[in-house]
Order: C-alpha cells, then sequence, then structure tokens
C-alpha cells in the first residue's frame, strides 16, 4: 500500500481487516514511537453529520475507559473528510476467528473468556457506557489468553444506523446478537449487553448460533418471539450450571435475566466449582433494570396490602391451570411418541432401538455402509480440521453406547481439510512484518534474499499469490538484500578527474581525501586510496582518495651580487636547479648574478629552475695559461659555449694556450669559443696537433645588452 500519515502523526503500514463501518490498519505513532491500530472509517458515515457528531462525543468518552480488559482508545481524529481512531494494538486473533477455526471450545476455556468479558463490560457499566454490539467479532484474545473489549464508542454511535443501512456484513453481523428490546427500539439496560454476551457464550459452547435465518429481520424476530433453545448437557460437553447461566442470559425480558455483569461473573465462578449445581430461574421482578447511563422512572408507591394478596392468588390460580394443561400435554405427546416408535411391533411390543456404530476416523463411504447396516440415517456437517484428513470422520452425535429408533439420524462431521487462512499481500512489508504475519497465519515459511534497488528487508513478491489457502502451506517470500556490492577498482597513479570518473561508472563516490606533497609523484595525481582496490562494498559507497601535490615547496635563496658559483651551489644545495641569462653591463662586476627568477625568498617546487641573470662584459676573457676545467668555467660564466677543445703543442702542457676568437674579442653572449689546449697525452680532440691560431684574430660583432 502506499504510505498514508495521517494527521502529520499516525502512518498506516499495513491493512489488518475491514468490517461495513470502517477498515482497520496496523500502524505507527511517529511521535511516541509505538505500534497501534487505526480505524478508518467508511465515507458514507463521515458524511453523516449527526452520526459524526454522535460518533465524537461517544468516542471521546470511551477513550477514558483504561481497563485491563478494554481495548484502550489513543486518540480521535479527521483529517480532510477522513475520521480515524486510534487504539491499543492487541497481539493476537478475534473470538470469532477462534471459533471459525476451534467449532465448540472447551467449558473451561468459555468460561475464562465469559469471565473476563464481565470484568470488561462491568467496569463499562459503572463509568455509564453501554458497549450495545457485543459480539466475537469484537472480542479480542491475546496471545496470553487475555480478553479485551473494543468498539464501544462506535456501538453507541452506530446504533440507529445499524437497523437501517444495508453495507454488506454490518447488519447480518450484529443481529445475531441483538438483544429483543434493542430490535423493538426500547430502553436498553446492562442485561442487553448481558444478553448478547449469552449468544456469545452459547456459540463458544455449542460451536453455533442460537437463532439464525435468511434475513436479518427474521433472525431479529426470533430474538423478540422465539424460545431460548436448550444447550445439551447429557453428553457431558457442557455441565448443567453453565447451560441454566446461558438459558437465564437468553431470557426475552431484562428483569429474568442477570442484574449486572458482577452477578453473572459470581455465577460464572460457582459454576466452575460446582458444575452440576444448575441454579433455578429467578422470579419476575415485574419492572426493568435502569440504564447505566440514563436517570431511571422513579420506583412505583406501593399497593396496599389486600391488593397485593388477590393479585397473587390470582397468579397461582393461573399457575396452577398452566401447569395442569402443560401435564396433560406432555402425557398426550408421551403416549403418541411411544406409539410412533413402535408401530411396526404393535401397541404391546419392547422398542426397537438400534445401537449407533462408532464411526469416528473412518471415511465417508465407511460410516454410511456401517449406518446403513444398521439401520440408520445421517447428515453430514463439514468441518476443517487439524488432525482428521478430509474425507473422514471427526465426530458424530450421539456416540456409542447410544441407541437410537430404526431410520434415526446421526449427526456426522467430516474433514473438508486443513482449515484455511486468507494470505495477503505481502510486498513491501518489511521482512519482520511479514514472517511475523505468517507464523500468526499458521503457515510455514520460506525466504529468499536477492539483490534489490528497495531497501534490505523489503519484501519484493511472494509465491502462493494472495488468496485462500490451507494452513501449514509453505509461503515463499523473496526479500531485498539491498544493492548488490561493487568491487572497488583501483585509481592509484590516475589523475584526480580520471579517478572520480572511473569510480562513477561503478556507481561510487570518489572524495579527495588528503593532498600530500611528493618528490617523486607528479602533482594532482593519485597516491592512495580507501577502501583497497578489489574491496566489495554497496553501490554508492564512498572511496577516499589522497592526491599528490608534487614535491614539496622551498624557500629561493636570495643570491643577488654573489658570484656565479657561490650562487650555483646555494641552489643545489636548496634542491633547485639553475639556469642561466645575461646583462651586458660593462660597468657592473662581471660575472656577478644580479637576478634570479623566482626571486630570493619566494617559494618554488623542489627541483625547479631558477634563472640567474649574470653580469658579462661581452668580450672573450683570458683564460690562457688556466687549467682547461677552470677556463671553460670561466667562459661559460662569461655567457659563452664551450665549442671545440683542440690540442695543440704550443704553451705549457695541461695548460690553456689560446681561445678562438682571441681574448678581449666583442663576441655577444650565446656565441660558441674554441678552447687550445696543450697536452702531451693527445686525448682531448685527437691525435693529431691543430696549429695554433693567429695573434691577431679578426673581431667579432659586438654583443648587444640582454
Amino acid at each position: 500500500m502506499i504510505e498514508r500519515i495521517l494527521s502529520e502523526r499516525y502512518r498506516l503500514d499495513r491493512k489488518l481487516g475491514e468490517g461495513g463501518m470502517a477498515i482497520v490498519y496496523g500502524g505507527t505513532d511517529t511521535l511516541l514511537r509505538r505500534r497501534v491500530a487505526i480505524k478508518v472509517l467508511r465515507p458514507q458515515f463521515a458524511a453523516d453529520g449527526e452520526f459524526v457528531r454522535r460518533f465524537y462525543h461517544e468516542a471521546e468518552a470511551v477513550a477514558k475507559l483504561a481497563y485491563p480488559n478494554i481495548v484502550s482508545v489513543y486518540d480521535v481524529g479527521r483529517q480532510d473528510d477522513t475520521y480515524y481512531i486510534v487504539m491499543e494494538l492487541v497481539d493476537g486473533a478475534t473470538l470469532a476467528e477462534i471459533i471459525d477455526h476451534d467449532g465448540r471450545l472447551p467449558e473451561t476455556v468459555a468460561i475464562d473468556f465469559a469471565e473476563q468479558i464481565c470484568r470488561g463490560l462491568a467496569y463499562a457499566h459503572r463509568q455509564g457506557i453501554l458497549h450495545r454490539d457485543i459480539k466475537p467479532a469484537n472480542i479480542l484474545i491475546t496471545k496470553d489468553d487475555v480478553v479485551k473489549l473494543s468498539d464501544f464508542g462506535i456501538a453507541r454511535a452506530v446504533t440507529t444506523q445499524t437497523m437501517t443501512m444495508t453495507v454488506p456484513g454490518m447488519v447480518m453481523g450484529s443481529v445475531y446478537y441483538l438483544s429483543p428490546e434493542q430490535a423493538q427500539g426500547h430502553e436498553l439496560g446492562a442485561p442487553s449487553d448481558l444478553y448478547s454476551l449469552g449468544v456469545v457464550m452459547y456459540q463458544m459452547l455449542v460451536g453455533r448460533l442460537p437463532y439464525t435465518g435468511e434475513s436479518p429481520i427474521t433472525v431479529a424476530l426470533k430474538h423478540v418471539s422465539s424460545p431460548p433453545p436448550a444447550i445439551e448437557v447429557s453428553d457431558g460437553s457442557v455441565s448443567p450450571a453453565l447451560a441454566a447461566i446461558v438459558r437465564r442470559l437468553l431470557q426475552k425480558a431484562p428483569e429474568d435475566r442477570y442484574a449486572s455483569a458482577t452477578e453473572l461473573a459470581a455465577a460464572l465462578r460457582e459454576a466452575r466449582e460446582h458444575p452440576q449445581l444448575a441454579m433455578p430461574m429467578p422470579a419476575p421482578r415485574g419492572r426493568g433494570e435502569r440504564p447505566p447511563n440514563r436517570p431511571g422512572p422513579p420506583p412505583p408507591r406501593p399497593s396496599p396490602a389486600p391488593d397485593r394478596r388477590e393479585g397473587m392468588e390470582r397468579v397461582w390460580g393461573r399457575t396452577l391451570w398452566l401447569v395442569a394443561g402443560l401435564t396433560a400435554l406432555l402425557v398426550v405427546a408421551a403416549i403418541a411418541g411411544y406409539l410412533a416408535f413402535n408401530r411396526r411391533a404393535g401397541p404391546f411390543a419392547g422398542p426397537t432401538a438400534v445401537p449407533v456404530p462408532n464411526v469416528v476416523g473412518r471415511s465417508i463411504a465407511e460410516a454410511e455402509r456401517a449406518l446403513d447396516a444398521a439401520g440408520l440415517a445421517y447428515a453430514l456437517t463439514p468441518q476443517a480440521s487439524e488432525t482428521v484428513p478430509k474425507g473422514r470422520i471427526v465426530k458424530q452425535n450421539p456416540a456409542p453406547p447410544a441407541a437410537l429408533a430404526a431410520r434415526a439420524i446421526v449427526q456426522l462431521v467430516a474433514s473438508s481439510g486443513l482449515p484455511t487462512v486468507n494470505l495477503t499481500d505481502l510486498r513491501a512489508f518489511s521482512r519482520d512484518d511479514a514472517e511475523r504475519y505468517v507464523r500468526d497465519q499458521k503457515l510455514s515459511l520460506r525466504v529468499v534474499e536477492q539483490f534489490d534497488a528497495a531497501p534490505q528487508g523489503t519484501v519484493l513478491s511472494q509465491r502462493p499469490a494472495p488468496g485462500s489457502l490451507p494452513i501449514h502451506s509453505t509461503v515463499t517470500l523473496v526479500v531485498s538484500k539491498g544493492k548488490a556490492p561493487v568491487i572497488v577498482p583501483s585509481v592509484v597513479s590516475l589523475d584526480a578527474q580520471s579517478a572520480t570518473a572511473l569510480l562513477a561508472r561503478r556507481g561510487l563516490r570518489g572524495v579527495i581525501g588528503q593532498r600530500t606533497a611528493s618528490d617523486n609523484i607528479p602533482a594532482n595525481v593519485i597516491t592512495s586510496q580507501d577502501p583497497a582496490p578489489g574491496a566489495s562494498v554497496d553501490s554508492g559507497s564512498q572511496v577516499s582518495i589522497d592526491v599528490s601535490t608534487g614535491p614539496a615547496g622551498v624557500a629561493v635563496p636570495d643570491v643577488a651580487g654573489q658570484d656565479v658559483d657561490r650562487a650555483v651551489a646555494a641552489l643545489h644545495s636548496a634542491g633547485l636547479t639553475p639556469a642561466y641569462r645575461y646583462s651586458l653591463q660593462p660597468g657592473d662586476p662581471l660575472g656577478a648574478v644580479i637576478d634570479s627568477s623566482p626571486a630570493g625568498g619566494s617559494q618554488a617546487k623542489r627541483g625547479s629552475i631558477v634563472t640567474l641573470t649574470i653580469v658579462v662584459s661581452g668580450t672573450v676573457p683570458d683564460v690562457a695559461g688556466m687549467e682547461l676545467d677552470r677556463a671553460k668555467q670561466i667562459l661559460l660564466h662569461s655567457g659563452y659555449q664551450i665549442g671545440n677543445t683542440a690540442l695543440t703543442q704550443n704553451g705549457s702542457d695541461g695548460r690553456v694556450y689560446a681561445t678562438e676568437p682571441a681574448s678581449g674579442a666583442l663576441l655577444r653572449p650565446g656565441e660558441t669559443v674554441t678552447i687550445y689546449f696543450n697536452s702531451t697525452t693527445g686525448g682531448a680532440s685527437g691525435p693529431q696537433p691543430t696549429p695554433a691560431p693567429s695573434e691577431s684574430p679578426a673581431p667579432s660583432p659586438a654583443p648587444s645588452a640582454s
């Protein structure tokens, strides 16, 4: 069902049942976080303003009742055109369901249930409230056999509706338990509720209703005029004491019943202690009991003594004539019955009684043959049974060693198989609620779990489909395990954008955790992840990824004013790489660093390049007589590239002899200078010595300032 919340508080979870007047849901009070029953009135009642007024008045009064044997009413409310009652949720079954399932109840159970009903009625009557609709459907039995009465407020509000409305199940559901005075529209009192309880007790003990008919009017007329049916006590299933109590409860006149529920409870306790002692019927009291919630008329003034004596004489006279007439009728009936019973053997022959065979446990066909062989007829009634196979006799009446007249009828009850239950639609139930429902219906359960987008524990489907099926049948529930798990991929060494895109394709969320400097991993590249690659997680889970920010930052040393060698050493010490650019400034110290980029004091990534600006003169320096490495270093710091290193026999061994262009020549920075070097080993540029350059080389073009 689609989730619905009344008054922003009461959530309707699932339908528990429905009647002619309301639909009952199991729900949740989201404010107090407790399970409740919510009775929602049908629209035709909500459209009746007079009914709504009476309903509110009575329901609010009943909400004040607080007793263990009465279902508590927590709240009465309205949302738009929907009227509802919030009640205690009773974990159990109705008495109607128990009777349908078990048939006749044991006498001890019936007395216990009836006594608890009396306690609830006695408390309500003391508060001035009549129930007016006592019936098995309004009597709830918990799993601990605690009886709770429900629908007090609705019963009074709907009284005038009951006899006129034609909602299916409503009139027929109540008229079977209607008191004679209620059927006639007379004033009601506590004995009216007790009459209805008497009908319920009869049904518990006998397994059927005392009055039935083809229409509600027929049944109501029987309540008014037909004598109470007697309960058979000869088979020992019902004691004489309890049968007498039910007979008194079903009297037509309210004054001939018990005066109060408390008095009835005392009689039930006495019947439990002394089952064979049937209490006599009380003499009529002459006037009805005052209803508990209405003022009664003033008591009649006493008549003079002579009138009272004359009245008693008239009563006794009529009584004697009535007894005499009844005695005569009984004698005639006995003689007629005797003659009819013995018509085959003649008026003076002995009785032709036929022993009743025992057919319990036999098949219907076997029972029919046995009874036919004994000369008896039978009437068959089907009844569900948990213990007797379908088609076999559950019980018979009478049972052996009874004897009957030939062709007399033996009542047989045959098993129609296991009792059935109505399986509801469990889809969208939680697993716990569905399992509880299946167990309560006496069904077997099988659960199959599968991955699904529905929340974990939600019932997705069921087998069989909703409908009627025998108890103990297996119901298979397919329950969601939640979304299927996802295997986490490896995103280490990917850049952050590629990593989050890959995780999204797998149904995961990539979230950057830490950003950490690394000399080995480039910036914006994933260094680690959590969960690790290969882990199994729920779809939609979060994967934390750490990202490299590249090498750590270092401070650029301030090398302005230093010579090139010291500046280069300082950069190397800081983990930076030097690069050079040159400036032709003849007036400044040659070979000095005048600037760096980035500037000294700023931050730079470790290993990054710092460009030094070096002052040069634009003329080739004089390196003659120097060692080769030193000569090269001076030429480089002067802004020149080293060309060939040519061997010569001129000059000192192991020393630079000259350069080309010669020292002092104008040469633009960045140009190439060849070095002539004297080496007796002859390995610098080849074995052949090169002639020395002329002493006066042609001058190069003058360098421009950078």
